[in-house]
């Protein structure tokens, strides 16, 4: 029988997928942050503070991206995804060092939780498992890196987790499997970008989703990259009206708050452009906590976004950039980060 201050975790049921795999113990957590750029650019996460139940449903050329929430958690949003850009980079900072992954990790919440950026009360602690809750509980179905055939890939940001603690209560670590889909994306290198620290202490979800984009497509260039706000809005799979989209996009530009880009207001045949161009990145670590919460930029905004992959990263930015960039121009900002490199 356990004592009461017994550490040993309880052991997972056979039907679980854990038993199937070989854990994954992280030791510190500290690694440099990765994103995912399938996450980075088209609409898989709420950016509202509030519960969004309405499904995501986009569609362009041959990518779909659907995503549904279950009423009793709500959508995942752009700050639960901060466990997947911490997930992402513990892989890669593990294989440069030449240890084995998993999609089973093993973990202590704290190292998580300081790692973005948040504090470790008890009240933090709570909205991480909310956070769990609402990855594990999302839906997607989307046929991004799926083949040259059409098929749709159906699963959920965790496929499971648990909170280990002893019979007295004390927390002794924590356990979630990824899905395979992001797993196998995270180990090819050419789908992992880094990002600034600095991310983190971003409270504004459209914020958020409009650092991910310059950094997926402005990458280093020193002109930049130039998106429609009408193409930007539809992206972003906002539930706010084009007008109060727009709106939100001029607020943040006069504020400049994303680390490492300017934004610029441009016009061009009667159209509203949103210039992003690379400036002094922040190489601060995250040392002031912020709100996991967040802030709405614009009423209702939406949702996160992701790419395709690898043979045609390139031929994808331009099809999503509506821009007064000339062709020499788009071409280079398809390039990125080559496989390999951070």
């Amino acid at each position: 029988m356990l004592r009461d201050d017994d550490a040993r975790p309880a052991q997972p049921a056979e039907t679980s997928e854990r038993s199937q795999l070989d854990p994954f113990v992280v030791a510190t957590g500290d690694a440099p942050p990765r994103d995912q750029r399938d996450l980075m650019e088209r609409p898989f996460f709420s950016l509202g503070k509030r519960p969004r139940l309405k499904p995501i449903r986009y569609r362009t050329a041959d990518v779909q991206v659907q995503v549904f929430a279950m009423p009793e958690h709500g959508m995942a949003t752009i700050w639960d995804a901060d466990v997947l850009i911490w997930a992402a980079s513990q892989i890669v900072a593990a294989e440069n060092s030449g240890f084995a992954t998993s999609r089973f990790f093993r973990f202590m919440p704290y190292q998580l939780l300081r790692a973005i950026g948040r504090a470790t009360g008890n009240r933090d602690y709570m909205l991480l498992k909310s956070a769990l809750a609402r990855l594990q509980s999302t839906v997607i179905a989307t046929t991004i890196r799926n083949g040259k055939h059409w098929r749709r890939r159906q699963f959920s940001w965790i496929n499971e987790w648990e909170e280990m603690t002893t019979r007295a209560g004390r927390v002794e670590g924590m356990e979630f499997v990824l899905p395979e889909w992001l797993y196998t994306s995270v180990i090819d290198r050419s789908l992992v970008l880094t990002i600034d620290p600095a991310y983190f202490r971003l409270t504004g979800g459209i914020e958020r989703w409009l650092y991910r984009v310059a950094r997926k497509h402005a990458g280093r260039q020193p002109e930049g990259w130039t998106f429609e706000v009408s193409h930007l809005h539809q992206k972003s799979g906002s539930l706010a009206r084009p007008s109060d989209f727009a709106l939100d996009l001029r607020r943040i530009a006069a504020r400049q708050p994303l680390p490492g880009y300017g934004l610029q207001i441009e016009w061009e045949d009667g159209r509203e452009l949103l210039r992003f161009r690379p400036g002094n990145p922040s190489t601060v670590p995250v040392e002031t906590p912020v709100n996991p919460i967040g802030t709405l930029g614009a009423r209702s905004i939406g949702t996160l976004g992701a790419n395709r992959a690898t043979d045609s990263i390139e031929e994808s930015n331009r099809e999503s950039n509506s821009s007064s960039l000339t062709r020499a121009h788009a071409i280079r900002g398809a390039g990125a980060t080559r496989r390999g490199s951070p």
